[in-house]
């Protein structure tokens, strides 16, 4: 079969992820409310402020805005981890990122799969924070090893599925048909699933080791625990939550509000309680789970090696300052003085090498280029930027925060659950259980970077240094 009639990875993508948002509408209604209100909140930012309107427009990103979505999967063995790599393979996604969840007390080890060329993510940015449980971390071994055969008996993929993803394999593509077929079929992975697949006793018991390690061991399936629509001010929707009946986690995850977004500020409404019917000799006892959440992401410019250091040290020195029942506004205002270290302005931010941009001509630019006697006086990038030739758009940060990510797992999962365990940083033994090894975000938009720079000097047919 020719490569013509096949739908791209892209398409197939999207596909999946709109059928993922009107599952999750049905499963999780006030997923449903969560989206408006994200909607309504974006129109009024955007009218507020035309500079951001232009900017989003320039850079392409407002065609995406409502679009973007992130999901989070928890799996329990390497095979699990393995299978997922392919299945999100045949939509275009990658393993991104290795983040170490174990030092914020949950027993997770999670990458990304997302797209990585810029026009996969122009087209559809879906992407699906993946852990998988760290069962070395259950500290009773009699219940470790219950986990595991538990987890080796069951199946979470369907017949179907595996079928397609062959398929996908061998021909190097899927037919529209195919693609509706796969999207039906990778779907069942991560559907709710009322019927737990233990009994009571040892749900209770894998409850009281860690709520996640019953989430992810209890249950015939990864169910998606949460998804998440992007908003372009994640204050505002945080406020209007409660006035929407939606009962909002303490504060927002991240940095603080600046000017100019850096990384990720996430957000979450708390954990429904569900119906779950346990197995039994006796019958089945019905009783209810808590784990799946709605959550809202603000994306701000990516950070390079040295501006992420930078975050990362004075998050940390916020964190390590925390007092004994310290409310909201208390954490806020520390984090808003501690960052006030961190510059606020694109331009600052670019010169001083802390965040990854996209050079682009502007119309001058173009237009200039196109003219048959046109010379610039200079081919220094710096130069052409300020002649008006070329422009640096903010590059924006496609993945995740692993001490956010954290931080929303535990609020959604209870104070009692705030384990404590050692870091336990194991990214080969991660990507021995993947199949493949992870990219390094940073490197990616690095990569991104130099190739803005590189179409800029083949615009003007001559070196251009940056």
């Amino acid at each position: 079969m020719s490569e013509s009639q096949f739908v791209s990875s892209n398409d197939i993508r999207t596909r999946f992820s709109q059928a993922m948002s009107r599952m999750y509408r049905q499963e999780v209604p006030q997923y449903g409310a969560l989206v408006q209100l994200v909607a309504e909140v974006n129109a009024q930012t955007l009218a507020a402020e035309p500079g951001l309107a232009r900017q989003l427009s320039e850079s392409g990103e407002i065609e995406r805005l409502d679009a973007e979505r992130h999901g989070a999967i928890r799996l329990g063995t390497p095979a699990e981890l393995a299978t997922m790599r392919r299945l999100f393979a045949v939509m275009g996604m990658q393993p991104v990122g290795y983040y170490d969840l174990s030092v914020a007390g949950v027993p997770v080890h999670s990458t990304a799969f997302r797209p990585v060329a810029d026009a996969a993510l122009m087209s559809n940015p879906f992407r699906v924070f993946t852990s998988l449980l760290r069962l070395e971390l259950i500290a009773d071994e009699a219940l470790r090893i219950k986990a595991a055969s538990i987890l080796e008996r069951r199946r979470i993929f369907t017949k179907g599925a595996l079928a397609l993803i062959e398929r996908f394999e061998r021909a190097g593509g899927l037919t529209a048909k195919e693609a509706d077929e796969f999207v039906a079929e990778a779907l069942q992975t991560f559907c709710w699933h009322a019927e737990a697949t233990v009994d009571g006793q040892t749900y209770d018991k894998l409850q009281q080791a860690h709520r996640l390690i019953a989430d992810v061991v209890c249950f015939k399936g990864p169910h998606i625990n949460h998804l998440t629509p992007r908003t372009l001010d994640i204050d505002a929707a945080q406020a209007a939550m409660p006035r929407c009946g939606i009962i909002a986690k303490e504060f927002i995850e991240g940095p603080p509000r600046r000017r100019c977004a850096i990384l990720l500020r996430q957000t979450s409404f708390k954990a429904l309680e569900e119906k779950v019917l346990f197995q039994g000799d006796d019958g089945r006892r019905s009783g209810t789970h808590t784990a799946r959440f709605g959550e809202i992401e603000h994306r701000g410019i990516a950070l390079t090696r040295a501006g992420r250091q930078r975050y990362d040290q004075l998050l940390a020195d916020v964190r390590d300052g925390a007092v004994a029942n310290e409310d909201a506004e208390a954490y806020a205002r520390r984090l808003a003085l501690a960052f006030e270290a961190f510059p606020d302005d694109y331009d600052t931010l670019r010169r001083e090498g802390l965040g990854f941009f996209r050079y682009v001509l502007t119309a001058q630019g173009k237009a200039a280029v196109g003219a048959a006697d046109f010379e610039s006086s200079s081919r220094e990038l710096e130069d052409l930027m300020a002649e008006g030739l070329v422009r640096a758009q903010p590059m924006v940060y496609e993945d995740f925060l692993p001490v956010s990510a954290a931080g929303i797992f535990q609020s959604n999962l209870g104070s009692v659950e705030r384990k404590h365990y050692a870091a336990q940083d194991d990214q080969a033994a991660f990507e021995a259980a993947l199949g493949a090894a992870v990219h390094d975000e940073i490197e990616l938009y690095a990569q991104a970077q130099t190739r803005s720079i590189e179409q800029v000097r083949r615009a003007f047919q001559a070196p251009v240094s940056a």
